[in-house]
C-alpha cells in the first residue's frame, strides 16, 4: 500500500540490517546489545557520552540485503553473500525480537522485510557506523 508508513521513530538509529547465511544467535545478541549500549549521543558538555536510553532516542530497523553486495568483479553487484529469504526472516524477526527484549522501554520499530519502501532519514550529526561481528 503506497503512502503506508509501517515504522516511525524521532531521535535514534536507523539500523539498515543485512543477513548473512552464517549468522548465528550469538552474533544477533551480540549485535542487539552493542546498538542499546552505544554512547554516540551528546552529554552537556557534547561528548559522545550518552546512550539511546539517556537520549530518549529509538530504533528504526529496516532489512537491507544489499548492503552485503560484492562489487569486487564487473559492473552489476553479487549478493551472493546475503541469505536468502528463508534464513533472513528468521534472523531479522529473531533480532528484532532480541532488540525489543533487551532495550528496558526504548522503542523499536521496523519497516517492512522484503519490501520496497522510501527511508526517510535526518542525519543529525556526523556518525555512521558498520557493526560487524
Amino acid at each position: 500500500m503506497e503512502g503506508r508508513v509501517t515504522g516511525k521513530i524521532g531521535p535514534g538509529f536507523l539500523v539498515l540490517a543485512g543477513f548473512a547465511p552464517t549468522d548465528t544467535d550469538v552474533q544477533l545478541t551480540w549485535m542487539a546489545e552493542k546498538i542499546l549500549g552505544l554512547r554516540v549521543f551528546g552529554d552537556a558538555e557534547g561528548k559522545m557520552n550518552r546512550d539511546l536510553d539517556e537520549a530518549g532516542g529509538g530504533v528504526l530497523v529496516v532489512s537491507q540485503f544489499t548492503l552485503y553486495g560484492d562489487t569486487s568483479k564487473g559492473r552489476r553487484p553479487s549478493f551472493i553473500g546475503a541469505a536468502q529469504p528463508d534464513i533472513a526472516v528468521p534472523l531479522y524477526e529473531r533480532f528484532v525480537a532480541l532488540l525489543r527484549e533487551k532495550s528496558n522501554g526504548i522503542a523499536i520499530e521496523t519497516g517492512e522485510f522484503g519490501a520496497m519502501m522510501d527511508v526517510e532519514l535526518v542525519n543529525d550529526g556526523p556518525v555512521t557506523l558498520i557493526l560487524e561481528r
